[in-house]
């Protein structure tokens, strides 16, 4: 099975993941291509697909949204899985309560209805430059805290349930 890992990332966090868990399809013998979502001209080769993006504002970025919405008869017609990249970890207090709501709110935002095997909302890098003036204020405000967040037995671990997926077919 020839696999698409497609991505679209903002600040490098979601291509990190993206590569990583390409890495680990390949590992278990799926042939695997990893590329950013824009870069992807023939989607019609692949015969499944795992799909992430960024979230800004409870939503994918417009790049990863356009691909579905380009290929989403395909996309209807092969495994997919999805996997967002937020920031649920530097949430502290009853705001990392909120993060457990943001997951279905992601997937229910994308174009057409696309049918998934299991989409998961991940924790990526926030650094304090990524963040405008604004921004930086709303993040301390809320008790934010910057970092890598990222679970890497987590992301392992849901990559496995992908290949188990795969192989049963």
């Amino acid at each position: 099975m020839n696999v698409l890992v497609g991505y679209a990332t903002v600040n490098g966090s979601t291509r990190e993941i993206a590569e990583h868990i390409g890495a680990r399809l390949a590992e278990a013998g799926v042939t695997v291509d990893v590329r950013p979502v824009t870069g992807v001209d023939r989607a019609d080769r692949y015969d499944g697909f795992v799909l992430g993006s960024a979230v800004h504002g409870q939503a994918w970025l417009p790049a990863a949204k356009d691909f579905v919405r380009r290929n989403t008869t395909l996309l209807c017609f092969r495994p997919v899985w999805l996997f967002s990249v937020g920031m649920p970890g530097a949430l502290r207090g009853p705001w990392k309560a909120l993060a457990r709501k943001e997951e279905p709110l992601i997937a229910q935002g994308l174009p057409g209805q696309l049918p998934y095997r299991s989409h998961r909302l991940m924790s990526g890098v926030i650094a304090r430059d990524q963040l405008p003036f604004t921004g930086r204020v709303l993040f301390r405000l809320m008790g934010c805290r910057y970092g890598d967040f990222r679970d890497w037995a987590a992301i392992d671990a849901w990559t496995d349930r992908v290949v188990g997926d795969l192989r049963r077919g």
